[in-house]
């Protein structure tokens, strides 16, 4: 339990009331049609494209904070460096390409290039990607806490917090609370970072204090580990937020600069992370549950009031993508696979749809939340076993001389799955040899993606 004041109660219950109200007024009739509740009218100028995008970015605080204690700047390696670059790169190759797609979603994407059972497919995969369980599971060991009302009820409410506005006010509603989250989550970051200068020291602390490993880009991985992360990173690619975010913006150049703009906030949010893990560890070597770093070093280092502000930055930080990710299901759910396998066109039936799909994006939220215990396990896990799949067909549906036949397609994302999945257990029943246990699930998948791709480019 963190022990709180009650000037940090105030401030924690008037952070959560200013997100809620923004969310219910700024989302007023935004359910009249599709592209209005779902890419809020194509609108989005580069000020509020780059905040939603940053803010969205880093919800998994939690799972930062449990990495970077644990592993030190393997962190920032792994989580922060191939995302950069994969980011620039879509920036510059794809973001023009998908806002003049001026579609909803990358199934719609899929359908329109190689038809409707590939789209069912990468519907699915999606769907398990998106899933804002990790997300959940953080702001639920948060309020947990904070109030001792165990995981499940904690979980039960954390969802109701970040969903109720999005049942009528879609992505806008969404867009303005990333806006005032990401304002709270900077400020949080940089109190601590100060707070914990002044507290231990600067540099010469932390290197006293740190396994040598922490301070060393590799933190002593596995080369084969590392690059697993950096494939994982390729999920940039098929993400369906940065295409949400493209496909909303006003003009192809806010959708390439917006997203080249985010990676300078994105460079400087990881500093403050990182260094806040750096100096829970160092402060703190036996801590139980590294999940709980960033709430543990708040706990010893901040006074009454400020202590509040920086639990407030990580609810904005992991609310900025929950919201998100369980919006993004909702409409997973309810445009790519409900409406599209009962052949709805009316929009007032697909938002229905949609909304039908936040209640059971919710409802699968929860449970898997309650069953997995760290936020790196889920991120590992999904991405090494969904990603392949994807990656490879969403890239090609946007490059004509890379496109194979829907046929071709659709073999590629079921080996390119169930390659990986089979691989997983293998390793995971110790079933493959020491030198074979070293290959990771999402290298197999990827083989098997790249070799069926190329020999349906080269057939057609």
């Amino acid at each position: 339990m963190i022990s709180l004041a009650i000037a940090d109660y105030v401030v924690i219950v008037g952070f959560v009331a200013v997100v809620l109200l923004i969310g219910f007024l700024s989302g007023r009739g935004s359910d009249k049609s599709t592209e209005s509740f779902v890419v809020s009218n194509r609108n989005l100028g580069i000020f509020l494209f780059v905040l939603t995008n940053v803010a969205t970015w880093y919800g998994g605080i939690l799972g930062v904070g449990e990495f970077s204690y644990s592993y030190g700047l393997l962190s920032w390696f792994t989580q922060g460096l191939p995302y950069y670059l994969f980011a620039a790169i879509f920036a510059l190759f794809f973001a023009g390409r998908v806002r003049r797609a001026s579609l909803l979603t990358i199934p719609d994407k899929i359908e329109k290039e190689y038809g409707r059972t590939p789209a069912l497919l990468i519907t699915v995969l999606i769907f398990v990607l998106v899933s804002p369980a990790p997300y959940l599971l953080m702001l639920g060991s948060i309020l947990d806490m904070l109030f001792g009302i165990g995981i499940f009820w904690s979980l039960i409410f954390a969802t109701i917090i970040s969903v109720s506005y999005l049942f009528r006010g879609g992505y806008k509603a969404d867009i303005y609370t990333d806006v005032f989250e990401f304002f709270m989550m900077f400020i949080g970051f940089m109190l601590i970072i100060v707070v914990a200068y002044f507290t231990f020291g600067g540099i010469d602390y932390l290197s006293t204090n740190l396994p040598e490993t922490h301070l060393e880009f590799t933190g002593g991985a596995s080369p084969l580990y590392i690059l697993v992360w950096f494939l994982i990173a390729m999920w940039t690619f098929a993400d369906p937020g940065f295409h949400q975010r493209c496909y909303a913006a006003k003009t192809e150049k806010v959708a390439k600069y917006g997203i080249l703009v985010s990676i300078l906030f994105w460079m400087l949010f990881d500093f403050l992370t990182t260094t806040t893990g750096l100096y829970a560890r160092a402060s703190n070597p036996e801590l139980d549950n590294a999940v709980l770093a960033f709430p543990d070093l708040a706990n010893r280092i901040l006074a009454p009031g400020l202590k509040g502000v920086f639990i407030a930055a990580l609810f904005a930080t992991i609310l900025s993508t929950l919201n998100s990710f369980l919006f993004l299901s909702g409409v997973t759910f309810g445009n790519d696979f409900v409406a599209k396998i009962k052949g709805k066109t009316d929009e007032k039936v697909i938002n229905k749809y949609i909304k039908y799909g936040l209640f059971m994006a919710s409802i699968i939220s929860i449970i898997l939340a309650y069953q997995f215990n760290s936020v790196v396990e889920m991120w590992y896990l999904f991405g090494s076993i969904c990603i392949p799949g994807l990656i490879i067909p969403v890239i090609s549906s946007y490059y004509p001389k890379w496109k194979v036949s829907s046929t071709i397609v659709k073999y590629e994302i079921i080996f390119a799955v169930f390659g990986g999945v089979i691989w997983y257990l293998l390793r995971e029943n110790s079933l493959l040899t020491s030198s074979l246990n070293e290959i990771e699930p999402m290298i197999i998948g990827l083989v098997i993606s790249i070799s069926i791709h190329f020999y349906g480019n080269i057939k057609g």
